[in-house]
């Protein structure tokens, strides 16, 4: 069964305006990012997600619990922490259309900290604001069922746009609350998962910290479909934050400084594997001098990067 939503005019142009910079995105010459900027994702995804439900530790911290390095704060939000790092380190290796792997995920996030980690909640449960119950989930009984229609949507609905589908599952994971515990985790978790699995630059995109940032109207666009009884709402409103996420991504990408490793890293998938000329480098770096193209290919000649053969104007390299 399609859970219910609309596809308004907003949801119609985000989708766009998302589309259009991810392939800005591909088509900057910085691009891939690097492995530094993949960890400084990590940690700010790991500390919002966590921030979100309550955890303590700060940005430093959870960097310090990443290297392994000693840090003094409340045992349950330290495990908390080591966990997550754990279960985002794999977010790639989960298969995002499986159950299993869902709860496998689950498992790992709340090691030691739920009893019934990696299992569908066994009781009825409701979220709280101080002493008012602001949602009722389903009942335990009905989470099988709800949990499978969900990946069966997932899996098989072809026609709806990635952006829109992780949203839809997004929220339905927050609505149907198929865990103890950890749920709001999960959501948050499993539309990374799903957009990383279709987008891979939704790796070093950490869409949680947006959210932290506008957690009101975060839990006011969950609240709001809840009562209307469709997701509209709240898929607008996770299109905007992916969106705003995006345009910051972007905004690093376009100021980060240019290396001769970098230059050639994002040169790589263009020249795939045939022979290059200096000039065809040039082209492809259209803002480069001759010089720095020149001390480019010699930096991966003597990096073992690169290979070259022939001489003066005929010399031709090629990635190893």
């Amino acid at each position: 069964m399609k859970p219910p939503f609309r596809i308004t005019s907003k949801i119609v142009n985000l989708c766009s305006s998302i589309s259009r910079i991810i392939g800005q995105c591909e088509g900057f010459k910085v691009f891939p990012p690097t492995p530094r900027l993949r960890r400084h994702n990590r940690i700010k995804t790991i500390h919002a997600s966590l921030a979100i439900e309550g955890n303590i530790l700060s940005e430093s911290q959870v960097t310090d619990i990443l290297d392994n390095k000693r840090v003094i704060g409340p045992a349950k939000d330290i495990l908390e922490v080591k966990n997550a790092v754990e279960v985002y380190g794999k977010i790639k290796q989960y298969n995002v259309n499986s159950l299993k792997s869902l709860l496998l995920a689950h498992k790992t996030l709340m090691k030691d900290i739920a009893i019934d980690a990696g299992k569908l909640r066994s009781g009825n449960v409701g979220v709280m604001k101080g002493s008012k119950i602001i949602h009722m989930a389903p009942k335990y009984t009905q989470v099988p069922k709800l949990i499978s229609d969900l990946f069966g949507f997932l899996k098989n609905e072809k026609e709806i746009h990635t952006f829109i589908k992780s949203s839809v599952v997004h929220y339905k994971l927050e609505f149907i609350h198929p865990f103890s515990d950890g749920n709001g985790r999960m959501g948050r978790l499993w539309q990374s998962a799903i957009l990383i699995n279709t987008y891979p630059v939704f790796e070093f995109i950490p869409l949680e910290s947006l959210i932290k940032d506008k957690q009101k109207e975060y839990y006011e666009a969950l609240s709001t479909s809840d009562q209307k009884g469709e997701s509209t709402v709240f898929i607008e409103f996770m299109l905007m934050i992916i969106k705003d996420a995006i345009e910051e991504f972007v905004k690093e990408i376009r100021t980060a400084p240019q290396t001769c490793k970098t230059r050639l890293a994002s040169a790589v998938q263009h020249f795939a594997k045939v022979f290059f000329s200096r000039k065809e480098y040039m082209q492809f770096h259209k803002d480069i001098s001759s010089a720095t193209a020149s001390r480019d290919l010699l930096f991966g000649i003597k990096n073992k990067i690169l290979k070259k053969s022939g001489c003066a104007s005929l010399t031709r390299y090629k990635f190893i």
